[in-house]
């Protein structure tokens, strides 16, 4: 029988990260989950996950994570954070957080798997709908319009490797950021479907992306929004 693949997952511990996490342990990978807390019993104790401790807003604290880790054949970042302020309330030490978590540990991720990562590898981003610009969201959106760039830009790097770089960009999800008390202030609308995205539905398009039926896509920004961009 052959070996798994091995995919590396950030924000491994709740929400987005941990769907992707279980279905991919379902779908038969090996997956290696970083977070600054390990996940809940379950997929944490399942053979073929392997969790590192990190915190992605310190460059040295992900690189101690990644020290020592073998190759993978894939990359997943779905680590994220959510600050909401219009333009005379934002502040430049959360503009600066979610550069440093959407952006930089991105590149630092980026950079550290692709000179081992094999032919047909993938990377995945995980974006946001927001992406194409929302009140009260500018840092954030500036931040996820950010990785669409970079997906684009390194795909155009990798294809001769046949390597895949995509982004999913999610709108309003049922995780919890979406209940964080912090943004109570300026709640998601309801889409046009009458709920909210379930993360895992934003895991099972990372699992296509990341298969041999997804290995044409590349540099490509993928909205799942339950039809809220339809308004807009």
């Amino acid at each position: 029988m052959s070996e798994a693949k091995r995919a590396l997952v950030t924000g491994a511990s709740s929400g987005i990260g941990a769907a992707i996490v279980t279905r991919l342990l379902r779908d038969g990978w090996s997956v290696i989950g970083i977070s600054r807390t390990r996940p809940e019993p379950g997929d944490a104790d399942r053979p073929g996950f392997e969790h590192r401790p990190a915190d992605l807003g310190d460059p040295a604290s992900l690189t101690a994570a990644l020290t020592g880790l073998a190759p993978v054949d894939a990359l997943v970042h779905a680590a994220g954070v959510l600050r909401v302020g219009r333009l005379e309330e934002d502040t430049d030490a959360d503009a600066r957080a979610m550069w440093r978590l959407h952006v930089e540990a991105a590149t630092q991720l980026v950079r550290w798997v692709t000179p081992s990562l094999p032919v047909a590898g993938r990377i995945v981003l995980i974006g946001s709908r927001v992406a194409n610009g929302a009140a009260g969201r500018a840092q954030y959106a500036a931040t996820k319009a950010a990785l669409i760039g970079l997906a684009r830009s390194w795909a155009a790097e990798l294809a001769s490797r046949a390597i895949t770089v995509n982004v999913i960009a999610p709108g309003a999800t049922d995780t919890p950021m979406l209940r964080d008390p912090a943004r109570s202030a300026s709640a998601p609308k309801m889409p046009p479907l009458g709920r909210f995205v379930k993360p895992e539905e934003v895991a099972g398009l990372t699992a296509f992306l990341l298969s041999d039926e997804g290995s044409s896509m590349t540099g490509q920004s993928l909205i799942m929004c339950g039809g809220s961009s339809l308004a807009g």
